[in-house]
């Protein structure tokens, strides 16, 4: 029983850890699902608190996660992911049976998970949540009350900072099919053999001698027979889905030359896209910057687009107003929120494969890039960020207080 209680410990702390991470260094991404959740619950008028419920959920998930797994403050540990899981649980199945958010969003976009997978995933969670709430007296951690309170606190601290960051800049790590490095083309691709949706067609007709409405499938209905039944109506159940490509729906549309998708993931030259999914709520404090871009990027020849999902009339005021002196096409809303986390951001392609993206803080200047290999620069640049030195810096931090754990262990079980 010691074993199992601690299994289940370790094991919940592990997946509250990961959630709550993978949260926290996309909070942008976090907040789109909050509203996805509001809306789709009727409650639009919480739009406004997404980001703060953000914040909050990777924070506790990832602060339940560490207590935990270091078997700390193991007591409130307990009821906090008791709490997480009472509500989850039920909050999922309702939302496989009715399915009003195809993604649950528990994960971030690091493991995308059905909602059925979701549901069983956490009932088999609480069942384990169970086990630790009801032995939680019996867990005694070796550090004493000071050690766990500065453990907690600079755990706060620490993960605060990272949301901040990613908030303000873009994810230090990004799990998306949009990631530096990934060709768009290749990402719309579904491979040769790959399996398609199955559905169930439902039949009805009606029997013209007694009035009766009968249900067929597409095997047995009456064909032939066409003097005694007359067809109704047909409806179309998805039993079984089949591959979907991990980017669909990405399609630039121009407002004069209309379907560009193609033309633009296959120049063999540099293509800049600014993406501002809403313009109404486009940050325009670097937009000089982005205009300098502009004339820079068609100076040298470059494709230099806006990608927004706002109507004509809304980019016609912003562009008059902010003098931008580039294009605007039409893009899904949703692939824009994927493919950047920032309003606006920029993203540099070349043959459809994205070389680098900026938030609007961190727009680089035309000085930067003048005369410049885009790839080669795009490439230092990546070698050289300061972003996955953030992330070695919170594997050691935790790799540190694990091994601070397993020393102290080992002394007290010596003594």
């Amino acid at each position: 029983m010691k074993l199992l209680k601690n299994l289940c410990r370790i094991l919940v702390g592990l997946l509250f850890i990961y959630s709550g991470f993978v949260k926290g260094v996309d909070p942008l991404g976090s907040n789109y699902k909050f509203i996805d959740y509001f809306n789709a619950f009727h409650m639009g008028w919480m739009d406004g608190s997404a980001i703060f419920f953000s914040f909050l959920l990777s924070l506790a998930e990832f602060l339940i996660g560490i207590c935990l797994f270091l078997n700390i403050k193991t007591k409130w540990a307990a009821w906090g992911a008791l709490l997480f899981m009472g509500f989850f649980t039920p909050l999922t199945l309702i939302l496989a049976i009715k399915n009003p958010v195809t993604d649950c969003g528990c994960f971030g976009d690091a493991l995308v998970l059905t909602n059925w997978e979701t549901f069983w995933k956490n009932v088999i969670l609480l069942a384990m949540t169970l086990v630790v709430f009801f032995h939680k007296e019996k867990y005694k951690s070796i550090f004493n009350f000071l050690e766990q309170t500065v453990i907690l606190a600079s755990t706060i601290v620490f993960m605060l900072c990272i949301e901040f960051y990613c908030y303000r800049h873009l994810p230090i790590l990004d799990f998306r099919p949009y990631a530096i490095g990934k060709n768009i083309s290749e990402g719309m691709t579904i491979p040769e053999g790959a399996p398609h949706d199955e559905y169930a067609i439902t039949l009805k007709y009606r029997n013209k001698q007694t009035g009766e409405t009968k249900e067929f499938s597409e095997q047995n209905y009456p064909w032939q027979d066409t003097l005694n039944w007359e067809y109704v109506s047909s409806s179309e159940k998805l039993i079984q889905e089949g591959f979907k490509a991990p980017i669909h729906d990405f399609v630039i549309e121009h407002p004069e030359m209309g379907d560009i998708t193609q033309d633009v993931l296959q120049d063999n030259g540099y293509t800049f896209l600014v993406v501002a999914y809403n313009i109404n709520k486009t940050n325009p404090e670097n937009q000089e910057k982005l205009n300098r871009l502009a004339a820079y990027a068609q100076d040298k020849g470059y494709r230099f687009y806006c990608l927004s999902a706002s109507v004509a009339d809304d980019t016609r005021k912003y562009a008059e107003n902010h003098q931008v002196n580039y294009e605007f096409c039409s893009t899904d809303e949703i692939q824009l929120k994927t493919i950047v986390r920032s309003n606006p951001g920029l993203v540099l392609l070349r043959e459809g494969t994205i070389l680098n993206k900026w938030g609007h803080r961190d727009l680089p200047e035309v000085d930067e890039i003048k005369d410049k290999d885009l790839t080669a620069y795009s490439l230092d640049k990546q070698q050289g960020t300061t972003d996955k030195y953030m992330v070695w810096t919170l594997i050691l931090i935790y790799v540190g207080c694990l091994f601070v754990y397993l020393c102290r262990k080992y002394k007290r079980q010596q003594k």
